[in-house]
């Protein structure tokens, strides 16, 4: 009876011990958490290589890591696919000079946060982190047709297609094009044609008509034949009269 008594009792000190031990276990163990690295949230998304390459030779990436984990400003990414780069005429990227490869990644970051629905509502054009938002230099227009999202650079037009990652502070879309900026690849505006000639009016004003005028193209003036013709003929008459006399 002692025997059995004890051992319920023991069996009940290691059930509370267990059930105590799990407890605190929940209690302390934290969620899995790091600090916000926008090329492994690409990495993790998938066909990015590209912007990842170019993330990393440019830094901007370690540029968006560093402002998302030491401030409380968002930020949002406009992410294209590795299909979007390559639809670039070949060699475009390895033609732009290094800081226009910044320019490019940092055409692609808004510094602040911005979710789907406040697409609805932002004023154009949108400022990025590659700068000057005029005309000419890197605006950046978004417009809304429904639930869909199109970009204009002044250059091309994309669509977001898709959210990668959104946590209140970092929004990162999917676009179908690379964001291509007025000031990198604006192409320069054509020279004007020079206007054409006006043709000449082959019809004659009264003064080119004139006898007086001396233009090749006026008709002969027939007067001054006539009157030598008459002349002539006046002389003849006196001769053949004067002939006649002295006969």
């Amino acid at each position: 009876m002692k025997h059995h008594i004890f051992s319920s009792l023991s069996l009940l000190l290691l059930i509370l011990q267990l059930s105590t031990l799990a407890q605190a276990q929940t209690a302390t163990a934290p969620a899995p958490s790091g600090p916000t690295n926008i090329t492994k949230i690409l990495e993790k998304a998938g066909q990015f290589t590209t912007l990842i390459r170019l993330m990393k030779v440019t830094q901007v990436g370690d540029q968006i890591n560093t402002q998302l984990n030491n401030s409380n400003q968002g930020m949002t990414v406009f992410a294209p696919t590795d299909n979007a780069f390559s639809n670039l005429k070949s060699g475009t990227i390895n033609s732009l000079s290094a800081q226009q490869q910044v320019q490019l990644v940092q055409f692609h970051v808004l510094p602040n946060f911005i979710s789907m629905a406040q697409f609805q509502t932002v004023s154009n054009p949108l400022r990025t982190q590659a700068g000057d938002a005029s005309p000419g230099d890197f605006p950046l227009n978004v417009t809304t047709s429904g639930n869909q999202v199109n970009v204009s650079t002044g250059v091309d037009d994309a669509t977001v297609s898709n959210t990668i990652y959104t946590d209140g502070q970092l929004a990162v879309y999917q676009v179908d094009k690379v964001l291509q900026p007025m000031s990198i690849f604006a192409a320069s505006a054509p020279a004007m044609a020079p206007a054409p000639a006006t043709l000449k009016s082959k019809r004659k004003s009264p003064a080119a008509l004139s006898p007086s005028s001396g233009n090749d193209d006026s008709p002969a003036d027939d007067s001054g034949a006539e009157s030598i013709a008459m002349h002539a003929m006046a002389v003849l008459v006196i001769g053949v009269s004067l002939f006649v006399f002295w006969l």
